[in-house]
């Protein structure tokens, strides 16, 4: 008698319903019932509103300011541990507090090493995220940890602009290995970005290495917040010469005024993924859609089968 392995149940927390409901689609299922009971001071309570018991489920939630955010992540988790789910994923298509990785100065917090151990904690069995921003971070966790890479999604629309004399370029030093990456995929050439900060989220000064002039130039990161590197990048390499600036980010945090920024800003579009929700009306923001990939991964995980082919970097 051959055994038909149940299908996974999915859950969305609440800032990320649109792209979970997405995923589900994509998955061919139905997005998982969560009520969520709120005190008047701000305190929340989610409950599943059906039976998980022994079931593989996935909690799709990114991890974004503010904190609730993780908060809600690690609340459904420890509720899905306690509702006796035999497996439980996150699944964080942004893995938030990243940035911290390691102790630039004393007397600082590790966050993204805390924030792993919060999450085992609570219950997570498994993590499937998306392009992390320090590839280390995999070794906080004690237990698998799919890392995938929005290359996937990138390639295929950069080679549909058919875009001659390309050029990738990184907007600092740290992102110069993702660049590689791309460059080998596009067959052109590299620049790299020297910048110096003097504070968080400000530019003190910035260089070029490399040569750009009459190129169309693709810069590649893992997320934009203020969006101050990619403008001033921008705006460097089109004083130096190019025909054009793009710029792919994978997750578009795009705080403050950095909205404003970008359509005053001499890049000819910013292309993200919907890991977090992004304002859509934008005419120089593009967005690409990360469901199917995570849906696939999910469907790969839950039957056993590889995902290898998900890692073209």
């Amino acid at each position: 008698m051959s055994y038909r392995v149940p299908e996974p149940k999915i859950f969305a927390c609440t800032q990320s319903v649109v792209l979970g409901k997405k995923i589900a689609a994509s998955y061919g299922a139905d997005l998982g019932k969560v009520q969520f009971s709120r005190y008047s001071d701000g305190e929340f309570q989610p409950s599943f509103e059906e039976s998980i018991r022994g079931a593989r489920i996935f909690i799709i939630g990114s991890t974004h300011p503010g904190p609730e955010n993780l908060m809600e992540m690690l609340l459904m988790l420890d509720a899905a541990k306690r509702a006796s789910a035999r497996h439980i994923t996150a699944v964080m298509p942004y893995f938030g507090w990243a940035r911290q990785d390691r102790k630039d100065k004393p007397r600082v917090p590790i966050a993204a090493k805390l924030v792993a151990k919060m999450l085992e904690t609570a219950g997570a069995t498994r993590i499937i995220t998306m392009d992390l921003h320090a590839d280390q971070i995999q070794g906080f966790f004690e237990k698998p940890v799919d890392h995938l890479f929005a290359s996937t999604l990138f390639l295929p629309y950069l080679k549909k602009l058919n875009l001659d004399n390309l050029c990738v370029a990184s907007p600092d030093m740290g992102g110069s290995k993702r660049a590689y990456a791309y460059s080998k995929a596009l067959e052109c050439d590299v620049v790299i970005c020297y910048k110096q900060r003097a504070k968080a989220n400000v530019i003190s000064h910035m260089e070029l290495i490399g040569d750009v002039k009459d190129k169309n130039v693709v810069l590649v990161d893992d997320m934009v917040d203020t969006a101050g590197t990619l403008t001033k990048a921008a705006d460097l390499m089109m004083e130096r010469g190019a025909q054009s600036v793009r710029a792919i980010t994978t997750h578009g945090l795009l705080s403050g005024n950095a909205y404003e920024k970008i359509e005053k800003s001499t890049l000819k579009e910013l292309i993200i993924t919907d890991s977090i929700p992004v304002e859509h009306n934008k005419d120089k923001v593009k967005v690409l859609s990360c469901a199917d990939l995570f849906a696939d991964v999910m469907h790969r995980v839950h039957h056993n089968t590889s995902i290898s082919s998900k890692f073209l970097m």
